[in-house]
């Protein structure tokens, strides 16, 4: 598709709805969703998305049989081809036959089975909890306790080349070696809460995973332990070993490992219960994936600098001992692993069910496919290469694949429109090739989640250039899109993008501050003279020597320059807000205290500041009103106003008047008594310097400066009669007058 026929698309869906807008705000709003995080927001239905944000047809996920049981936990397939299944909360271990048909093999007196484990002559060791025992089970399905120990769960079990069964276990973290029936003793002691997962390797050595904390062990045959891994995470979930000797974990957690500091190297912490007993988990609904690159640590990013700290991880750990994460995951847990031929993998992951490929170094992260469950617990390859995935809440049996499904759905998050909505245009980009297709559909309503009030789904819109959107007016909107192809074909979408348009909403004038007069501030980054923000200076001649009096390096907010000081100039900043985020423009108006009528100062500004030249107006007390308008986002005749008024404040630009009353002795002393008035403002300070010297404050004769009339007496000590006596007076507005204080000279003869 063109740029070109792109942007008639756009200008089409702009003016049908500008057309349509009645009381909408004219800036059309596009809902894009184009990334591999965007449409990860939405539910896939066998639909894969890639690293790059493309939506093609995944692998077929075939569901085998449904269990009847909440929980599916672990996976063993069977000499003869059947798929053995533990369970709980019922503590059975089902039998699936090779034609899907399930039948109960094993019925334990506990109400989990965690751990499996193929047995001599076709029969099972099964491992079961809360009261932890490992019963053998042969081939027909006749069982006895094949090994009691006093450890409440069987988490996982193994066997070696030399027939010997090791169990992990807890709440002690005991990993077990049994070489007979009721013989038995303690292998290894990881110290932990609980020894979780076990697998042997090409070497004959025991690898094992615990929780709280979760490590990685290698053990060797003769019992010493050395720590391969301390993910810093609450459990290993999953072990499994790929080629050349690289093993692969997956960590997850429920709350931060308790610290070696804290537990002690005989202190048991408790365990993590989010995880091992049977629930009904809460729902996540989004997951973010992370690239994160190669490193010798957990993570080549900080984890302090981490804005949300993972709730799983990835590890590769190498032959040599080196390790790094390839993936970590935010808002989701990862139960399982499986490495694939040529170094890629997959991921089992809660609590949406999803299935994850990684591929690359570096590793790069794809959705494979969804099962409609909770949580996909276990995966495992059969001896004829198919992949089978147990999921929990529900308990179900599918099979993973190669082959492309043949069709797939993926229904997008829900857009807030944060108004009722005209719907614009919807469109889609990707390729469909021939015995493929797209199809988008669309409903809306006024609730945040879909229910029996919302619009039913709409015709299918299959071009992909843009169809009008059918769905009604509402605030919210949800579109679904359906792609069909071959086992050898598929349509592929890379983005969708909804156009709409918002109720227009009027704006709001949140507040309004009058500046202390004269306060001006420099426009921030100016070149050459300072300008000052908000004034134009067309309202009188200002001379360069009017120039900033005194200015102070202190910035009042990130987007205004240094202040300084111009007497006359009053500095008028306000607050503006739209909720359709459309561009706003001000009008600001005055009126004078007791008139009615609002006069203009000035029009159209589109920054929220304004500088007033108040010596274009006679002193007095003033008000502001401020007129935000969202005229320049809306067409003539649907723009909306807001308004505010500001508090009431004083314009006065003439000086006090200084009337000297009297000079007389008094003995010794010269007293001077003068009149200092306003006639707008309070007299603030008054001030006196005796030839030259510096100035000295003079109180009035009732103590406090604080009337537009004060009344003051200065007494000097000997005759001024040869002295230069000068008063100073300043009001509230910094408006300064000066006189001299005179005694009359004798007359002479």
């Amino acid at each position: 598709m063109s740029i070109a026929f792109t942007r008639r698309v756009v200008a089409v869906i702009c003016l049908a709805l500008c057309a349509s807008a009645g009381l909408l705000a004219s800036g059309a709003r596009f809902w894009q969703v184009s990334t591999q995080a965007d449409f990860l927001e939405g539910e896939v239905d066998t639909l894969s998305i890639d690293q790059h944000g493309r939506l093609v047809l995944g692998p077929d996920l075939t569901l085998a049989s449904d269990s009847a049981t909440p929980f599916l936990w672990t996976l063993l397939h069977g000499p003869d081809g059947s798929v053995y299944a533990g369970t709980g909360n019922d503590g059975q271990v089902l039998r699936f036959s090779a034609k899907g048909e399930r039948s109960v093999f094993f019925d334990s007196p506990e109400l989990e089975v965690h751990a499996l484990a193929a047995a001599p002559n076709g029969g099972l060791y099964v491992g079961t909890s809360p009261d932890g025992k490992i019963y053998r089970v042969d081939a027909k399905g006749a069982s006895s306790v094949y090994f009691d120990p006093e450890d409440k769960y069987i988490w996982a079990l193994a066997t070696d080349s030399s027939g010997a069964l090791y169990a992990a276990t807890g709440e002690k973290g005991l990993i077990y070696r049994i070489t007979d029936e009721g013989k038995g003793e303690v292998f290894y002691r990881t110290k932990s809460t609980h020894a979780r997962t076990l697998l042997v390797d090409g070497k004959g050595d025991l690898l094992a995973g615990t929780e709280a904390p979760g490590k990685v062990f290698r053990i060797r045959k003769d019992g010493t332990g050395f720590v391969l891994l301390d993910s810093g995470l609450q459990e290993i979930s999953a072990l499994r070993v790929g080629e050349n000797g690289v093993v692969y974990a997956t960590a997850l957690t429920g709350k931060p490992a308790p610290g070696a500091e804290e537990r002690g190297p005989d202190r048991e912490a408790e365990p993590d219960r989010s995880v091992p007993i049977p629930s009904v988990s809460t729902e996540i609904t989004a997951m973010t994936v992370i690239d994160i690159p190669s490193s010798s640590g957990p993570t080549a990013q900080p984890r302090q600098a981490r804005r949300t700290p993972p709730k799983g991880g990835v590890y590769r750990i190498m032959p040599d001992g080196a390790w790094d994460v390839m993936w970590e995951l935010t808002d989701d847990v990862p139960y399982d692993l499986l490495p694939e031929p040529g170094g890629s993998m997959l991921v089992a992951t809660g609590n949406e069910g999803k299935i994850y490929r990684l591929s690359g170094d570096p590793v790069r992260v794809t959705l494979l496919t969804r099962a409609d469950a909770q949580q996909v617990t276990r995966l495992m390859r059969d001896g004829d290469g198919r992949i089978w995935v147990a999921s929990s809440n529900p308990g179900k049996l599918y099979r993973l694949s190669s082959r492309q499904a043949t069709k797939g759905s993926y229904e997008s998050e829900i857009r807030d429109a944060e108004t009722v909505a005209t719907w614009g245009a919807i469109s889609w980009r990707g390729s469909a090739p021939n015995g493929t297709s797209v199809k988008l559909y669309t409903r809306s309503g006024n609730t945040s989640v879909p229910d029996e009030t919302w619009s039913e789904w709409s015709s299918a819109y299959t071009k992909a250039s843009g169809e009008q959107i059918t769905s009604p007016k509402a605030r919210y909107l949800q579109w679904k899109l359906q792609l069909t192809g071959t086992e050898s074909s598929t349509a592929m979408v890379t983005s969708v993008t909804a156009a709409y348009l918002q109720r227009n909403l009027r704006p709001l004038v949140s507040s309004i501050t009058i500046h202390p007069p004269g306060l001006v501030f420099q426009k921030p980054f100016s070149t050459g003279d300072a300008e000052i923000a908000g004034f134009d200076g067309t309202t009188s001649d200002r001379r360069a020597s009017q120039q900033a009096q005194s200015s102070l390096t202190q910035s009042v907010s990130p987007s205004l320059g240094r202040r300084s000081f111009q007497k006359g100039l009053q500095t008028i900043g306000w607050k503006a807000d739209d909720d359709n985020d459309d561009d706003l423009s001000y009008d600001v108006m005055y009126r004078r205290e007791g008139e009615t009528t609002w006069k203009a100062l000035k029009r159209n500004l589109t920054d929220a500041i304004f500088v007033w030249d108040t010596t274009s107006v006679p002193n007095g007390t003033y008000i502001v009103k401020i007129v935000a308008s969202d005229s320049p986002s809306n067409p003539p005749g649907t723009a909306l106003n807001g308004e505010r008024e500001s508090r009431s404040f004083e314009i006065d630009n003439l000086p006090p008047s200084i009337t000297v009353t009297a000079v007389r002795r008094d003995g010794p002393r010269t007293i001077v008594s003068f009149t200092v008035e306003d006639d707008s403002s309070p007299v603030q300070r008054v001030e006196y310097s005796l030839d030259a010297d510096r100035w000295r404050t003079i109180y009035p004769k009732d103590g406090i400066a604080d009337s537009l009339i004060e009344q003051f007496e200065l007494t000097l000590d000997g005759d001024i009669t040869d002295k230069a006596v000068i008063l100073r007076a300043l009001d509230t507005m910094n408006n300064v007058a000066t006189g001299r204080a005179e005694m009359a000279r004798p007359a002479t003869r």
